[in-house]
């Protein structure tokens, strides 16, 4: 496994490195933001240790940065500032985990071990679906770079569609996720927010569609020219 250290204390990224090369692994160090892009983008990776407080554009740029250019490589943030704020941060960057230091190292290879346990994954901070663009972390919703104004259960409901893009998703998955498995309220209530969402959110060009899949649900279909969606997550008859 080979694991890429983002730290730019001499001391602090010699110990890592040996440490990680003791326990069997292969280790890279890069010291600032630039040469830690342009390692993680250029080389398969296992695994980045990355520092928030580096030169070059902090750990939280770098994170954003790899994960605009769809590198998901598993990303445990370093950093000497513990408060629940800053790891918030960490993680809306596109983190996976967080230690602070000084930390234990044989926490940090517990931590390590974990990440590597999971298989990448597309995971993007901001979701995209044509000219769409949904921020979970910043509850904003934009289309061609204009803003949209969502309730809550609407921004729920189109991020749900969105990082299901392409499948049907039945209406009872909907209301699972998006409602709860207790809700009791009207049986067209899904078929109602789409209809907010449809009429919020435009039709084509540039954008995607949400298409009703009869006797089954929906699926927002990433361009106007799609229409192969996959297999139905959770479907039920019609």
């Amino acid at each position: 496994m080979r694991i890429l250290v983002v730290e730019d204390e001499p001391t602090i990224a010699r110990a890592v490195r040996k440490g990680l090369e003791q326990e069997g692994y292969a280790a890279d160090v890069a010291g600032d933001g630039t040469d830690a892009l342009s390692r993680a983008t250029e080389s398969a990776y296992d695994a980045i240790l990355l520092d928030v407080m580096i030169p070059k554009g902090d750990g939280l740029e770098v994170c954003r940065e790899l994960r605009a250019r769809r590198v998901w490589t598993p990303v445990l943030m370093l950093t000497a500032r513990g408060e629940v704020t800053d790891r918030i941060r960490g993680l809306d960057a596109g983190a996976d985990d967080y230690l602070a230091k000084p930390f234990d190292f044989g926490e940090l290879l517990a931590r390590l071990r974990s990440l590597l346990r999971r298989a990448p994954a597309e995971r993007p901070a901001v979701l995209r679906a044509g000219d769409l663009e949904l921020d979970p972390a910043h509850h904003t919703v934009t289309r061609a770079r204009e803003p949209i104004e969502l309730s809550a259960r609407e921004f729920a409901l189109l991020e749900f569609l969105m990082r299901h893009g392409g499948e049907v998703v039945s209406r009872t998955a909907i209301m699972e996720h998006v409602w709860d498995y207790a809700f009791v309220g009207l049986s067209n209530v899904v078929d109602v927010y789409v209809s907010y969402l449809r009429k919020k959110l435009g039709g084509p060009p540039g954008g995607p569609v949400i298409r009703t899949v009869r006797g089954v649900g929906y699926a927002l279909d990433l361009g106007p020219a799609r229409h192969d969606a996959a297999a139905p997550v959770g479907s039920e008859s019609a």
